[in-house]
Protein backbone atom coordinates (compact mmCIF):
# COMPACT_ATOMS: atom_id res chain seq x y z
CA UNK A 1 0.00 0.00 0.00
CA UNK A 2 1.70 3.20 -1.05
CA UNK A 3 1.92 6.28 1.61
CA UNK A 4 -0.01 9.25 0.53
CA UNK A 5 1.99 12.74 0.59
CA UNK A 6 2.15 14.69 2.69
CA UNK A 7 3.12 18.73 2.05
CA UNK A 8 4.65 18.74 5.33
CA UNK A 9 5.34 23.16 5.50
CA UNK A 10 1.47 24.07 4.51
CA UNK A 11 0.73 22.28 7.54
CA UNK A 12 3.07 23.15 10.18
CA UNK A 13 2.61 26.94 10.94
CA UNK A 14 3.57 28.38 14.07
CA UNK A 15 -0.14 28.16 15.20
CA UNK A 16 -0.57 24.40 14.28
CA UNK A 17 2.70 23.25 15.35
CA UNK A 18 3.82 24.56 18.78
CA UNK A 19 6.58 21.77 19.07
CA UNK A 20 8.48 23.67 15.89
CA UNK A 21 10.83 26.23 16.78
CA UNK A 22 10.94 29.68 14.95
CA UNK A 23 14.30 28.89 13.42
CA UNK A 24 13.44 25.47 12.06
CA UNK A 25 9.57 26.84 10.81
CA UNK A 26 11.85 29.29 8.45
CA UNK A 27 13.43 26.62 7.00
CA UNK A 28 11.38 24.02 7.28
CA UNK A 29 10.42 23.88 3.52
CA UNK A 30 14.32 22.87 2.57
CA UNK A 31 15.38 19.49 1.71
CA UNK A 32 18.98 19.98 3.11
CA UNK A 33 19.51 18.05 6.59
CA UNK A 34 20.77 20.12 9.31
CA UNK A 35 24.58 20.57 9.57
CA UNK A 36 26.52 18.91 11.70
CA UNK A 37 28.03 21.01 14.74
CA UNK A 38 31.44 19.72 15.24
CA UNK A 39 32.37 16.14 16.66
CA UNK A 40 35.28 14.28 18.25
CA UNK A 41 38.28 12.73 15.54
CA UNK A 42 37.32 9.15 15.75
CA UNK A 43 33.97 10.01 14.14
CA UNK A 44 32.70 10.21 10.67
CA UNK A 45 29.70 11.87 9.81
CA UNK A 46 28.51 13.05 6.55
CA UNK A 47 26.04 15.97 6.56
CA UNK A 48 25.50 16.72 3.39
CA UNK A 49 23.84 13.24 2.91
CA UNK A 50 19.63 12.43 3.13
CA UNK A 51 18.75 11.39 6.63
CA UNK A 52 17.95 7.95 5.44
CA UNK A 53 19.09 6.04 2.32
CA UNK A 54 15.83 4.16 0.99
CA UNK A 55 17.31 2.18 -1.80
CA UNK A 56 14.70 -0.81 -1.84
CA UNK A 57 12.95 0.56 0.77
CA UNK A 58 9.21 1.09 0.69
CA UNK A 59 6.60 1.62 3.32
CA UNK A 60 5.77 -2.26 2.53
CA UNK A 61 8.78 -3.73 1.97
CA UNK A 62 8.90 -5.07 5.57
CA UNK A 63 6.06 -7.17 4.41
CA UNK A 64 9.05 -9.70 2.46
CA UNK A 65 10.57 -9.93 5.63
CA UNK A 66 9.98 -12.44 8.69
CA UNK A 67 8.20 -10.71 11.34
CA UNK A 68 7.89 -11.20 15.09
CA UNK A 69 5.61 -9.95 17.88
CA UNK A 70 2.63 -9.38 15.10
CA UNK A 71 -0.73 -11.19 16.18
CA UNK A 72 -2.30 -12.94 13.45
CA UNK A 73 -6.47 -11.55 12.75
CA UNK A 74 -8.98 -13.49 12.21
CA UNK A 75 -10.59 -11.43 9.80
CA UNK A 76 -7.90 -10.06 7.43
CA UNK A 77 -10.47 -7.76 5.23
CA UNK A 78 -11.24 -6.10 8.81
CA UNK A 79 -7.65 -5.33 9.10
CA UNK A 80 -7.18 -4.12 5.63
CA UNK A 81 -9.85 -1.16 6.39
CA UNK A 82 -8.68 -0.61 9.78
CA UNK A 83 -5.16 0.10 7.83
CA UNK A 84 -6.64 1.59 4.74
CA UNK A 85 -8.48 4.28 7.56
CA UNK A 86 -5.62 4.93 9.49
CA UNK A 87 -3.79 6.08 6.12
CA UNK A 88 -6.79 8.60 5.35
CA UNK A 89 -6.44 10.32 8.59
CA UNK A 90 -4.56 12.93 8.83
CA UNK A 91 -0.92 12.53 10.55
CA UNK A 92 -0.40 12.82 14.34
CA UNK A 93 2.86 14.42 14.06
CA UNK A 94 5.09 16.27 11.38
CA UNK A 95 8.32 15.69 9.26
CA UNK A 96 9.43 19.36 10.55
CA UNK A 97 8.68 17.98 14.59
CA UNK A 98 10.53 14.99 14.14
CA UNK A 99 13.48 16.62 12.15
CA UNK A 100 13.70 19.06 15.01
CA UNK A 101 13.73 16.32 17.34
CA UNK A 102 16.86 14.84 15.31
CA UNK A 103 18.87 18.33 16.20
CA UNK A 104 18.43 18.22 19.82
CA UNK A 105 19.59 14.50 20.28
CA UNK A 106 22.01 15.31 17.65
CA UNK A 107 23.37 17.92 20.43
CA UNK A 108 23.22 15.28 23.24
CA UNK A 109 25.02 12.91 20.97
CA UNK A 110 27.77 15.79 21.30
CA UNK A 111 27.48 16.16 25.51
CA UNK A 112 25.78 19.55 24.69
CA UNK A 113 22.16 18.68 25.70
CA UNK A 114 20.89 15.56 28.40
CA UNK A 115 17.64 13.68 26.72
CA UNK A 116 14.91 12.81 29.32
CA UNK A 117 12.60 9.70 28.38
CA UNK A 118 9.51 8.70 30.67
CA UNK A 119 6.37 7.44 30.78
CA UNK A 120 3.96 4.31 31.13
CA UNK A 121 5.55 1.17 30.29
CA UNK A 122 2.33 0.59 28.21
CA UNK A 123 -0.78 2.97 27.86
CA UNK A 124 -4.24 1.40 28.38
CA UNK A 125 -7.60 3.03 27.11
CA UNK A 126 -9.08 2.99 30.62
CA UNK A 127 -6.83 4.31 32.13
CA UNK A 128 -6.90 7.49 29.31
CA UNK A 129 -7.94 10.93 30.74
CA UNK A 130 -6.84 14.39 30.92
CA UNK A 131 -5.88 14.56 34.47
CA UNK A 132 -3.56 11.50 34.31
CA UNK A 133 -1.76 13.32 30.80
CA UNK A 134 -1.82 16.46 32.88
CA UNK A 135 0.33 14.40 35.87
CA UNK A 136 2.51 12.88 33.33
CA UNK A 137 3.71 16.28 31.73
CA UNK A 138 4.13 17.85 35.33
CA UNK A 139 6.02 14.99 36.51
CA UNK A 140 8.61 15.42 33.10
CA UNK A 141 8.61 19.09 34.31
CA UNK A 142 9.87 18.59 37.53
CA UNK A 143 12.08 15.69 37.08
CA UNK A 144 13.67 18.24 33.77
CA UNK A 145 13.66 21.10 36.16
CA UNK A 146 16.14 18.89 38.43
CA UNK A 147 18.54 18.30 36.13
CA UNK A 148 18.38 21.51 34.57
CA UNK A 149 19.49 23.11 37.47
CA UNK A 150 21.64 20.25 38.35
CA UNK A 151 23.38 20.10 34.68
CA UNK A 152 23.58 23.39 33.57
CA UNK A 153 22.63 22.32 30.12
CA UNK A 154 19.11 21.76 28.16
CA UNK A 155 17.14 19.03 28.65
CA UNK A 156 15.13 16.97 26.36
CA UNK A 157 11.82 15.87 27.07
CA UNK A 158 10.25 12.69 25.48
CA UNK A 159 7.49 10.77 26.78
CA UNK A 160 6.62 7.35 26.33
CA UNK A 161 3.11 8.21 25.40
CA UNK A 162 0.42 8.68 22.64
CA UNK A 163 1.03 5.62 20.83
CA UNK A 164 2.51 3.27 23.66
CA UNK A 165 -0.42 0.63 23.47
CA UNK A 166 1.65 -2.30 22.22
CA UNK A 167 3.24 -4.96 24.59
CA UNK A 168 5.94 -7.00 23.50
CA UNK A 169 5.35 -10.86 24.67
CA UNK A 170 8.08 -13.90 25.15
CA UNK A 171 5.19 -16.23 24.60
CA UNK A 172 2.16 -15.80 22.00
CA UNK A 173 0.20 -18.14 24.17
CA UNK A 174 -1.09 -17.89 27.75
CA UNK A 175 -2.92 -21.08 29.54
CA UNK A 176 -4.46 -20.72 33.17
CA UNK A 177 -6.60 -23.72 34.35
CA UNK A 178 -5.57 -25.72 31.17
CA UNK A 179 -7.39 -23.26 29.05
CA UNK A 180 -5.15 -21.82 26.47
CA UNK A 181 -5.76 -18.45 24.47
CA UNK A 182 -3.24 -15.68 23.03
CA UNK A 183 -1.36 -13.38 25.23
CA UNK A 184 -2.57 -9.99 26.09
CA UNK A 185 -0.29 -7.63 23.50
CA UNK A 186 -1.57 -4.42 24.47
CA UNK A 187 -4.77 -2.32 24.00
CA UNK A 188 -4.05 -1.66 20.83
CA UNK A 189 -4.90 -5.07 19.87
CA UNK A 190 -6.85 -6.69 22.69
CA UNK A 191 -8.44 -7.00 26.15
CA UNK A 192 -6.55 -8.14 29.16
CA UNK A 193 -9.97 -10.21 30.25
CA UNK A 194 -8.82 -13.94 29.85
CA UNK A 195 -11.65 -15.04 27.81
CA UNK A 196 -11.67 -15.70 23.77
CA UNK A 197 -13.42 -12.63 22.79
CA UNK A 198 -11.41 -10.34 24.72
CA UNK A 199 -8.23 -12.19 23.51
CA UNK A 200 -8.65 -12.19 19.96
CA UNK A 201 -6.91 -9.58 17.89
CA UNK A 202 -9.30 -6.95 17.35
CA UNK A 203 -8.54 -4.36 14.52
CA UNK A 204 -10.74 -1.34 15.61
CA UNK A 205 -8.33 -1.36 18.13
CA UNK A 206 -6.10 0.64 15.78
CA UNK A 207 -8.40 3.27 14.77
CA UNK A 208 -9.20 3.53 18.84
CA UNK A 209 -5.57 3.80 19.38
CA UNK A 210 -4.86 6.57 16.84
CA UNK A 211 -8.20 8.47 18.63
CA UNK A 212 -6.59 8.91 22.02
CA UNK A 213 -3.15 9.23 20.61
CA UNK A 214 -4.73 12.35 18.94
CA UNK A 215 -6.36 13.42 21.83
CA UNK A 216 -3.24 13.59 24.37
CA UNK A 217 -1.33 14.93 21.30
CA UNK A 218 -3.54 18.02 21.36
CA UNK A 219 -3.53 18.00 25.26
CA UNK A 220 0.27 17.75 25.37
CA UNK A 221 0.40 20.82 22.90
CA UNK A 222 -1.94 23.03 25.01
CA UNK A 223 0.36 22.45 28.24
CA UNK A 224 3.64 22.61 26.35
CA UNK A 225 2.17 26.04 25.05
CA UNK A 226 -1.10 27.16 26.81
CA UNK A 227 0.88 28.37 29.63
CA UNK A 228 0.78 25.56 31.83
CA UNK A 229 4.72 24.72 31.20
CA UNK A 230 5.46 28.86 32.19
CA UNK A 231 8.74 28.76 34.62
CA UNK A 232 7.33 31.66 36.52
CA UNK A 233 4.95 28.32 38.23
CA UNK A 234 7.41 25.94 39.09
CA UNK A 235 6.87 26.43 42.14
CA UNK A 236 3.82 25.20 41.53
CA UNK A 237 4.30 22.17 39.83
CA UNK A 238 4.77 19.96 43.10
CA UNK A 239 2.40 17.18 43.15
CA UNK A 240 0.72 15.93 46.39
CA UNK A 241 3.01 13.07 46.85
CA UNK A 242 5.90 14.69 47.10
CA UNK A 243 4.49 17.65 49.62
CA UNK A 244 5.37 15.72 52.55
CA UNK A 245 8.75 13.66 51.59
CA UNK A 246 12.20 14.63 52.36
CA UNK A 247 12.88 14.43 47.85
CA UNK A 248 9.65 17.13 48.30
CA UNK A 249 11.49 19.58 50.86
CA UNK A 250 14.52 19.16 48.20
CA UNK A 251 12.53 20.01 44.94
CA UNK A 252 10.81 23.06 46.65
CA UNK A 253 14.09 24.27 47.94
CA UNK A 254 15.46 24.02 44.24
CA UNK A 255 12.13 25.44 42.49
CA UNK A 256 12.26 28.03 44.99
CA UNK A 257 16.08 29.38 43.86
CA UNK A 258 14.93 28.27 40.66
CA UNK A 259 11.68 31.07 41.15
CA UNK A 260 14.52 33.31 42.27
CA UNK A 261 17.06 33.36 39.31
CA UNK A 262 13.73 34.21 37.24
CA UNK A 263 13.03 37.39 39.09
CA UNK A 264 16.68 38.39 38.77
CA UNK A 265 16.36 37.94 34.86
CA UNK A 266 12.68 39.68 34.76
CA UNK A 267 14.36 42.27 36.77
CA UNK A 268 17.47 42.55 34.15
CA UNK A 269 15.21 42.96 31.57
CA UNK A 270 14.31 39.24 30.36
CA UNK A 271 10.35 39.75 28.69
CA UNK A 272 8.63 37.82 31.16
CA UNK A 273 6.75 36.44 27.99
CA UNK A 274 9.56 35.19 26.21
CA UNK A 275 8.88 31.75 24.90
CA UNK A 276 11.92 30.74 26.60
CA UNK A 277 10.17 31.42 29.91
CA UNK A 278 6.51 30.45 28.94
CA UNK A 279 6.83 27.23 26.54
CA UNK A 280 8.55 24.16 26.72
CA UNK A 281 9.16 21.32 23.93
CA UNK A 282 8.20 18.30 24.64
CA UNK A 283 7.87 14.91 22.07
CA UNK A 284 6.62 11.43 21.67
CA UNK A 285 8.18 8.16 21.36
CA UNK A 286 6.87 4.31 21.56
CA UNK A 287 8.21 1.32 20.36
CA UNK A 288 7.43 0.43 17.04
CA UNK A 289 6.16 -2.45 17.46
CA UNK A 290 2.41 -3.10 15.64
CA UNK A 291 3.93 -2.56 11.82
CA UNK A 292 0.47 -2.41 10.36
CA UNK A 293 -0.04 0.42 12.10
CA UNK A 294 3.01 2.25 11.59
CA UNK A 295 2.82 1.98 8.18
CA UNK A 296 -0.61 3.35 7.87
CA UNK A 297 0.98 6.49 9.52
CA UNK A 298 3.86 6.70 7.44
CA UNK A 299 3.96 9.90 5.04
CA UNK A 300 6.06 10.72 2.52
CA UNK A 301 7.35 14.95 2.91
CA UNK A 302 7.01 16.01 -0.58
CA UNK A 303 9.49 18.64 -0.03
CA UNK A 304 12.03 16.34 0.21
CA UNK A 305 11.14 13.24 -0.91
CA UNK A 306 11.60 11.22 2.82
CA UNK A 307 9.35 9.05 4.68
CA UNK A 308 8.24 9.64 8.20
CA UNK A 309 5.96 7.29 10.19
CA UNK A 310 3.88 10.21 11.64
CA UNK A 311 2.76 8.46 14.83
CA UNK A 312 5.63 9.25 16.83
CA UNK A 313 8.77 11.59 16.70
CA UNK A 314 10.60 8.94 17.69
CA UNK A 315 10.61 5.15 17.58
CA UNK A 316 12.44 2.55 18.70
CA UNK A 317 13.27 -1.71 18.28
CA UNK A 318 12.99 -3.45 20.93
CA UNK A 319 14.43 -6.65 22.57
CA UNK A 320 12.49 -9.36 20.81
CA UNK A 321 12.43 -7.65 17.42
CA UNK A 322 16.03 -5.63 16.74
CA UNK A 323 17.05 -9.31 14.22
CA UNK A 324 19.14 -7.72 11.38
CA UNK A 325 16.96 -9.21 8.47
CA UNK A 326 14.23 -8.70 10.55
CA UNK A 327 10.90 -7.05 9.15
CA UNK A 328 11.03 -3.80 12.28
CA UNK A 329 14.50 -3.24 11.09
CA UNK A 330 13.49 -2.96 7.39
CA UNK A 331 10.91 -1.04 8.49
CA UNK A 332 12.77 1.49 10.36
CA UNK A 333 15.81 1.86 8.02
CA UNK A 334 13.72 4.08 5.54
CA UNK A 335 11.91 6.35 8.41
CA UNK A 336 13.55 9.46 8.62
CA UNK A 337 12.55 9.88 12.95
CA UNK A 338 15.15 9.73 15.60
CA UNK A 339 15.24 5.57 15.77
CA UNK A 340 16.13 3.70 19.23
CA UNK A 341 17.58 0.42 19.88
CA UNK A 342 17.19 -1.52 22.90
CA UNK A 343 20.45 -2.62 24.22
CA UNK A 344 20.88 -5.58 26.32
CA UNK A 345 23.53 -8.04 27.45
CA UNK A 346 22.31 -10.58 24.96
CA UNK A 347 23.13 -8.48 22.59
CA UNK A 348 26.59 -9.07 20.47
CA UNK A 349 28.86 -5.98 20.34
CA UNK A 350 29.20 -6.86 16.18
CA UNK A 351 25.73 -7.07 15.91
CA UNK A 352 25.23 -3.63 17.27
CA UNK A 353 28.00 -2.10 15.02
CA UNK A 354 25.55 -3.66 12.28
CA UNK A 355 22.08 -2.03 13.51
CA UNK A 356 23.97 0.84 13.32
CA UNK A 357 25.22 0.61 10.26
CA UNK A 358 22.17 -0.35 9.00
CA UNK A 359 20.13 1.91 10.39
CA UNK A 360 22.20 4.97 10.34
CA UNK A 361 24.11 4.76 7.41
CA UNK A 362 25.61 8.20 7.23
CA UNK A 363 26.17 8.41 10.98
CA UNK A 364 23.90 11.43 11.34
CA UNK A 365 24.02 13.17 15.35
CA UNK A 366 21.01 12.53 16.71
CA UNK A 367 19.70 9.97 14.07
CA UNK A 368 20.27 6.85 16.61
CA UNK A 369 19.91 6.40 20.07
CA UNK A 370 21.05 2.95 22.23
CA UNK A 371 18.85 2.68 25.34
CA UNK A 372 21.22 -0.10 27.11
CA UNK A 373 18.71 -1.85 29.70
CA UNK A 374 21.27 -4.63 31.02
CA UNK A 375 21.21 -3.91 35.14
CA UNK A 376 24.27 -2.53 37.07
CA UNK A 377 26.52 -6.30 36.90
CA UNK A 378 25.84 -7.12 33.35
CA UNK A 379 26.87 -3.17 32.45
CA UNK A 380 30.06 -3.49 34.38
CA UNK A 381 31.19 -6.19 31.96
CA UNK A 382 28.91 -5.40 28.43
CA UNK A 383 28.78 -1.77 28.52
CA UNK A 384 32.58 -0.85 28.08
CA UNK A 385 33.04 -3.61 25.61
CA UNK A 386 29.90 -2.14 23.05
CA UNK A 387 31.46 1.53 23.89
CA UNK A 388 34.34 0.88 22.25
CA UNK A 389 33.18 -1.15 19.27
CA UNK A 390 30.63 1.90 18.76
CA UNK A 391 33.37 4.34 19.22
CA UNK A 392 36.11 2.02 17.12
CA UNK A 393 33.67 1.90 14.20
CA UNK A 394 33.70 5.81 13.97
CA UNK A 395 29.81 5.68 14.93
CA UNK A 396 27.99 8.90 16.48
CA UNK A 397 24.90 7.34 18.80
CA UNK A 398 23.45 8.93 21.78
CA UNK A 399 23.50 6.56 24.76
CA UNK A 400 21.00 5.99 27.20
CA UNK A 401 20.88 4.62 30.91
CA UNK A 402 17.74 2.38 31.06
CA UNK A 403 17.57 1.15 34.59
CA UNK A 404 13.97 -0.17 35.22
CA UNK A 405 13.67 -2.80 32.90
CA UNK A 406 17.34 -3.84 33.34
CA UNK A 407 16.80 -4.99 36.99
CA UNK A 408 13.00 -6.55 36.63
CA UNK A 409 12.43 -9.34 39.54
CA UNK A 410 9.57 -10.95 40.77
CA UNK A 411 8.12 -10.46 43.80
CA UNK A 412 7.01 -13.43 46.76
CA UNK A 413 3.23 -12.31 45.37
CA UNK A 414 4.25 -12.73 41.92
CA UNK A 415 4.00 -9.75 40.81
CA UNK A 416 6.95 -8.00 38.53
CA UNK A 417 8.97 -5.22 40.16
CA UNK A 418 12.53 -3.51 40.81
CA UNK A 419 14.55 -3.30 43.83
CA UNK A 420 15.25 0.65 43.94
CA UNK A 421 19.10 -0.41 45.27
CA UNK A 422 19.39 -2.37 41.66
CA UNK A 423 18.04 0.95 40.10
CA UNK A 424 20.25 3.51 41.44
CA UNK A 425 23.33 0.96 41.42
CA UNK A 426 22.20 1.00 37.86
CA UNK A 427 22.14 4.52 37.43
CA UNK A 428 25.94 5.55 39.54
CA UNK A 429 27.34 1.91 36.89
CA UNK A 430 26.49 4.11 34.15
CA UNK A 431 28.17 7.21 35.40
CA UNK A 432 31.10 5.30 36.14
CA UNK A 433 31.24 3.69 32.68
CA UNK A 434 30.77 7.18 31.30
CA UNK A 435 33.69 8.88 33.13
CA UNK A 436 36.06 5.79 32.53
CA UNK A 437 35.56 5.64 28.22
CA UNK A 438 35.05 9.68 28.66
CA UNK A 439 32.27 9.20 25.72
CA UNK A 440 30.00 12.04 25.42
CA UNK A 441 26.17 10.90 26.61
CA UNK A 442 23.64 12.76 28.48
CA UNK A 443 20.54 10.75 29.28
CA UNK A 444 17.95 9.30 31.77
CA UNK A 445 15.25 7.28 30.43
CA UNK A 446 12.34 6.21 33.21
CA UNK A 447 9.74 4.08 32.72
CA UNK A 448 6.33 4.16 34.50
CA UNK A 449 4.08 1.40 35.54
CA UNK A 450 0.50 0.26 34.88
CA UNK A 451 -0.35 -2.54 37.06
CA UNK A 452 -2.94 -1.97 39.49
CA UNK A 453 -0.36 -2.72 42.45
CA UNK A 454 2.91 -2.72 42.24
CA UNK A 455 5.91 -3.92 44.91
CA UNK A 456 8.59 -1.73 45.68
CA UNK A 457 11.45 -3.24 47.59
CA UNK A 458 13.14 -0.56 49.82
CA UNK A 459 16.05 -1.68 51.97
CA UNK A 460 14.79 -4.71 51.23
CA UNK A 461 11.27 -4.25 52.93
CA UNK A 462 8.50 -5.08 50.42
CA UNK A 463 5.85 -2.56 50.68
CA UNK A 464 2.66 -2.37 48.70
CA UNK A 465 1.10 1.16 47.18
CA UNK A 466 -1.84 1.33 45.38
CA UNK A 467 -1.45 2.81 41.68
CA UNK A 468 -1.92 6.63 41.91
CA UNK A 469 -1.93 9.24 38.95
CA UNK A 470 -0.74 7.58 35.90
CA UNK A 471 0.85 4.21 36.99
CA UNK A 472 3.68 5.54 39.41
CA UNK A 473 2.91 4.25 42.72
CA UNK A 474 3.40 6.97 45.16
CA UNK A 475 6.67 5.50 47.16
CA UNK A 476 8.11 4.63 43.42
CA UNK A 477 7.56 8.48 42.64
CA UNK A 478 9.69 9.83 45.59
CA UNK A 479 12.18 7.31 44.84
CA UNK A 480 12.10 8.54 41.27
CA UNK A 481 13.13 11.64 42.33
CA UNK A 482 15.91 10.30 44.58
CA UNK A 483 17.59 8.68 41.41
CA UNK A 484 17.09 12.67 39.17
CA UNK A 485 18.56 14.52 42.06
CA UNK A 486 21.49 11.82 42.64
CA UNK A 487 22.05 11.94 38.48
CA UNK A 488 21.51 15.49 38.56
CA UNK A 489 24.55 15.66 41.45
Amino acid sequence: MAAPVLPVAPLAPAHLSPFISARRRSSLASSDPPRRRGTGPSVRASSSAPAVVTSGWAPDSWRARPARQIPEYPDAAALGEAERTLASFPPLVFAGEAWTLEERLGEAAMGRAFLLQGGDCAESFKEFGANNIRDTFRLMLQMAVVLTFGGQMPIIKVGRMAGQFAKPRSNPIETRDGVTLPSYQGDIINHDDFDEKSRAPNPQRLIRAYSQSASTLNLLRAFAHGGYADLQRVTEWNLDFLRHSTQGDRYVELAQRVHDAIGFLLAAGLPPQHPMMTTAEFWTSHECLHLPYEQALTREDSTSGLYYDCSAHMLWVGERTRQLDGAHVEFLRGISNPVGIKVSDKLDSSELVKLCEILNPHNKPGRLTLITRMGAENMRAKLPHMIRAVRQAGLIVTWVCDPMHGNTISAPCGLKTRSFDAIRVSVITFCMIRHRTTYLWSVFHAVCYNETWTVVFWNHMPLRHPIALFGLVNFGMVQNFHCFFMAAQ
